[in-house]
């Protein structure tokens, strides 16, 4: 039987393509939402394009900082329809927004979740299953009731599922790190995302690290290729 691949992410909001690719590689997902929440980081908001530069999305959810991310609420009410027809009105000309309307507004409008890391995760799954096709298994990292203190911890989480691979996004890649891992018995592969296609889109500056959505609604049912099947030389 091969290794269980595992990765680990925050709970992040409408992230961009490379969290699915992380997600879409690996058999397991824990979603990391016992850790502390941080102000004004990917938690509660992300980036999408406009005509002259990137615009935040932003959850509003308070001031209160001393606090893990599963514990951070929605104090406020309206802000679902505020921020659908805020994308709405963004992507209302692009080639795939009306194949993806209803599934989106239901995602958006169809229920009320009063925490963010619920809302977080909700957006994941259905982006993940219902667009992207991909069939890994979720798990949250407070059932495996982790110990210690950041990296620590994170290796305690890993070694807690069982699984002995582990996989990660390039942004904290670092030889220590991979020495730590290994000494623990647990496979440590970096994700890379240099050559990663461009695709069309209405405004001359391209940049990748926006959300997911700005990849749905142009290229539509493409996006798998744009995201992970590029790497294996098919066509979209």
């Amino acid at each position: 039987m091969s290794p269980c691949r595992v990765a680990v992410l925050q709970s992040n909001y409408v992230p961009w393509k490379g969290c699915f690719e992380l997600i879409h590689d690996v058999d397991v997902l824990v979603v990391y939402d016992d850790n502390q929440h941080i102000k004004n980081d990917w938690r509660n908001r992300n980036k999408r394009k406009s005509a002259q530069a990137t615009q935040r999305l932003t959850i509003p959810v308070g001031e209160w900082l001393d606090r893990p991310i599963c514990e951070v609420t929605r104090p406020e009410s309206g802000w679902q329809a505020k921020l659908w027809r805020t994308i709405e009105q963004q992507y209302s000309g692009s080639p795939h927004v009306e194949r993806f309307r209803s599934l989106s507004q239901d995602i958006y409008l169809g229920r009320t979740l009063t925490h963010l890391s619920a809302l977080n995760q909700h957006l994941i799954k259905q982006i993940a299953r219902e667009v992207l096709g991909i069939t890994t298994r979720f798990a949250n990292s407070r059932a495996y009731a982790a110990v210690g203190a950041e990296l620590a911890k994170l290796m305690s989480l890993v070694s807690r599922t069982g699984d002995t691979r582990f996989v990660s996004g390039p942004a904290a890649r670092d030889d220590s790190v991979v020495s730590r891992f290994f000494s623990a018995g647990i496979e440590l592969k970096w994700k890379s995302h240099a050559g990663d296609p461009e695709y069309s889109h209405r405004h001359a500056l391209f940049e990748h690290s926006v959300s997911i959505l700005d990849l749905i609604f142009n290229v539509g049912p493409d996006a798998p290729w744009y995201i992970w099947g590029w790497r294996y030389g098919a066509s979209p």
